[in-house]
């Protein structure tokens, strides 16, 4: 076991540090550049070379991203002179908009992002899980057809639309709903949750969609197997048969999915935190393309990359606990 979560783990740092080259490479290529977008509109050509050499933007690219990836484990100093900065463990430098550490700017957003990618994927999975197990034990009969087209139906609508009809028939017509605004949990629990529900729900019946048509088809194969039958054949209960020798076995291509959605998620959920205006790492993510704002973009793409691959790491221990043949991968 030991063995095997060290090459996890070296597959991982490899993973990231090729994530972070070829993210390094694409922002600091671009025709844009660093040094006037940092420094302002009304900045002279004379200012704008003098921040260049500060930033150390004159050195080569493969100086540069060193500098870069040291300082994302041990800190660094931006600039130099008077105006030299000491960006502390992590650094991942300083937003050209507001100034601030991009990790501060991060760790702000985080608990929205959060809160919103957890309790979608709780709503989803008891949705999405329940369906495709009705489903899959109704096979061929109507219960099954109804509910395999109102997934098809769920799944093809956007996000977007979906928001925007949540939010006229829930908050503008009926007002049942306040319009939602993030507070967090430690200030008001039940705040918390009525503002959250709508977004919670816009992004969990998109994934409990595709969640229950995977559970149904795996729940189908699974129960097609022959200990199934050996199970029923010693006179167990059809509870006993579909939860310990047909349901749990099924799960693990949603558990795969989970990690990698859940991974995803918890960088930001960009359209829905946008269309709701909930101040996490997406809607972060959406004002600094809008602004070109490259040190805060470069970062999130990085905690993006970190948070799905550590989802696939927890994933693969999980495997391996279940099934020990996985070590050997």
């Amino acid at each position: 076991m030991t063995g095997f979560l060290l090459r996890r783990l070296l597959g991982i740092a490899g993973t990231l540090l090729v994530i972070c080259a070829l993210t390094f490479a694409v922002f600091y290529l671009l025709p844009s550049d660093p040094a006037a977008q940092f420094c302002g509109k009304d900045c002279s050509a004379d200012r704008i070379v003098m921040v260049r050499q500060q930033m150390g933007l004159d050195d080569p690219l493969a100086v540069q991203f060193g500098r870069y990836v040291l300082g994302i484990f041990a800190g660094q100093t931006l600039g130099s002179g008077q105006y030299a900065v000491h960006c502390g463990f992590p650094c991942f430098g300083y937003s050209f908009q507001s100034g601030q550490p991009v990790w501060n700017l991060m760790l702000d957003r985080l608990p929205a992002s959060a809160s919103l990618a957890l309790g979608a994927a709780v709503l989803w999975l008891l949705l999405g899980l329940s369906a495709g197990l009705l489903s899959a034990l109704r096979r061929n009969t109507w219960v099954d057809r109804t509910v395999m087209v109102a997934t098809i139906g769920i799944a093809a609508l956007p996000v977007y639309f979906t928001a925007m009809l949540l939010l006229y028939v829930v908050v503008t017509v009926l007002g049942l709903m306040p319009y939602p605004r993030y507070i967090a949990f430690g200030e008001d629990p039940v705040g918390w949750i009525r503002n959250l529900i709508l977004p919670w729900i816009t992004l969990a019946l998109t994934f409990a969609a595709i969640y229950a048509r995977m559970t149904r088809n795996s729940v189908i194969e699974t129960m097609a197997e022959p200990y199934v039958r050996t199970a029923r054949a010693k006179g167990l209960r059809e509870r006993r048969v579909v939860g310990r020798h047909g349901l749990r076995p099924a799960l693990t291509p949603v558990a795969t999915m989970l990690g990698m959605d859940l991974g995803g998620l918890l960088a930001g959920a960009l359209i829905t935190e946008s269309l709701f205006s909930l101040p996490g790492v997406g809607k972060l993510f959406a004002d600094s393309l809008n602004k070109a704002d490259q040190p805060v973009i470069m970062g999130i793409t990085l905690l993006a990359s970190f948070f799905i691959v550590t989802s696939n790491l927890v994933v693969d221990l999980v495997y391996a606990w279940i099934d020990p043949r996985a070590r050997l991968t």
